[in-house]
């Protein structure tokens, strides 16, 4: 273990999760006092508490009071309930009324991802009365970038830049050069709502109004950094079929691990258990024929594969807003052209590979060539289904309600699995009749 006295911030971060509370506090401390606040406001919510918790009470409320009020509400929610009341009452009034403000949304809300100190001036005031005022307030602010213009009501009127305010004349009015369109989020959207509008409009902040169009706080690129994360990391987990894993890998409990991963699993091998019936199902044809059975595991996989593909494919494209609900007639042609297209190619491949290893002296049977066109007919046949089904199971989950992301690509693989059989086999049937079967 490194010698946690002459541990840099670098280094901490690396064994952070493999400390206990004892070892995490000695390593905070050891930290020199101008990284120590770096340090703490980089470390995720959940491990803020677990460090407070662990931190003498009288170091409590300094590290507590160093937190935006969205970053303080963050942490309180992920403290344990019976921690919630003394961890507020660290605050100062001002901060604790806003972070109670906060927690009254949800917590994938914009509302729950806003910071209510934002710069704001009135339309009235001159550029010089303005600059005097934000000059007041900035400590107190979560960014000096956008200028929100607010109303008596605190209504937004306009906004403009630190920029453009600076470049006119003191004696000019605000309200001549605000801009009066400006692009807002209701306090109630979804965080990857207001993601994808993020990265659409590539501000640098976006403020966010109530019903009736008072402005309540800003999400800045921090928040909306923290939510892409969050989601990125909950898609991957679900196109794995693993139910979304909160915590950091090495943090999860052994026993919530096995229990996020063995609910997909079981219905995957439900699933799978249709594949032995199919199998039984042709049981007839696989014992006229055995050399049947061993391109089994090359149809089905193939065909897996490529509707793992384009479920990946189709639910990133959803993901970044490139492809609607609307689209899917425009996506299913596309797919259709795309799997009879590596159907082609991966028939190919097969094809050549068994007439190959029956010239260098391993036959499969008199019938190589027979077998050899109905594996490349049933890789055609499969490939096209695995990219049809890959590509239109996100569109279907979308437009019942559900997240795309759950057409998981071994849930894909498992629907595939059975229909590729049931296509290999009626194939073979067809061109090996009067021959093998």
């Amino acid at each position: 273990m490194t010698d946690l006295a002459d541990t840099p911030a670098s280094a901490l971060w690396e064994e952070w999760l493999l400390l206990d509370a004892a070892g995490r506090v000695a390593g905070f401390h050891a930290l020199p006092e101008d990284a120590r606040e770096d340090f703490f406001e980089s470390l995720d919510p959940r491990e803020q508490v677990d460090l407070l918790l662990a931190l003498p009470g009288r170091e409590r409320r300094l590290w507590v009071r160093t937190l935006a009020p969205d970053d303080a509400a963050d942490l309180v929610q992920e403290a344990p309930a019976d921690e919630r009341p003394p961890l507020l009452d660290l605050l100062d009034d001002a901060t604790r009324f806003e972070v109670r403000a906060l927690l009254a949304y949800a917590e994938d809300e914009a509302g729950g991802l806003m910071n209510p100190r934002f710069a704001r001036v009135r339309p009235d005031l001159t550029v010089g009365e303005a600059i005097r005022y934000l000059r007041r307030q900035a400590a107190q602010l979560e960014t000096l970038y956008y200028i929100y213009v607010l109303d008596e009501q605190q209504h937004l009127v306009g906004v403009l830049s630190l920029r453009e305010l600076f470049q006119q004349p003191d004696d000019r009015p605000v309200h001549e050069i605000m801009h009066r369109e400006v692009i807002t989020v209701p306090e109630d959207a979804d965080q990857e709502a207001v993601a994808r509008l993020y990265v659409q409009q590539d501000f640098a902040a976006i403020p966010v109004t109530d019903a009736t169009g008072r402005l309540r706080g800003i999400i800045t690129f921090d928040d909306i950094a923290d939510v892409v994360r969050e989601e990125a990391t909950e898609d991957i987990q679900k196109l794995g079929a693993v139910a979304p894993v909160e915590e950091p890998y090495l943090s999860v409990r052994l026993t919530a691990l096995v229990r996020k991963r063995a609910g997909w699993l079981a219905v995957l091998f439900l699933g799978e258990m249709l594949t032995a019936t199919a199998m039984g199902f042709f049981e007839h044809e696989i014992a006229k024929a055995v050399v049947l059975a061993l391109f089994i595991p090359l149809i089905i996989s193939s065909g897996g594969n490529s509707g793992s593909q384009a479920t990946t494919l189709i639910i990133r494209a959803m993901a970044l807003g490139e492809v609607k609900l609307r689209d899917w007639w425009r996506v299913l042609v596309r797919e259709i052209g795309a799997g009879l297209a590596l159907g082609l190619i991966l028939g190919a491949i097969g094809l050549v590979r068994i007439l190959l290893w029956q010239v260098v002296g391993h036959p499969y049977s008199p019938h190589a060539v027979g077998i050899g066109l109905t594996v490349a007919v049933s890789l055609v046949g499969v490939v096209l289904w695995g990219s049809v089904v890959g590509s239109m199971l996100p569109f279907a989950l979308r437009r019942v309600g559900f997240d795309p992301a759950s057409a998981s690509a071994p849930l894909v693989a498992t629907l595939v699995d059975v229909t590729g059989l049931v296509i290999y086999f009626t194939a073979a049937s067809i061109l090996l009749a009067g021959t093998l079967l």
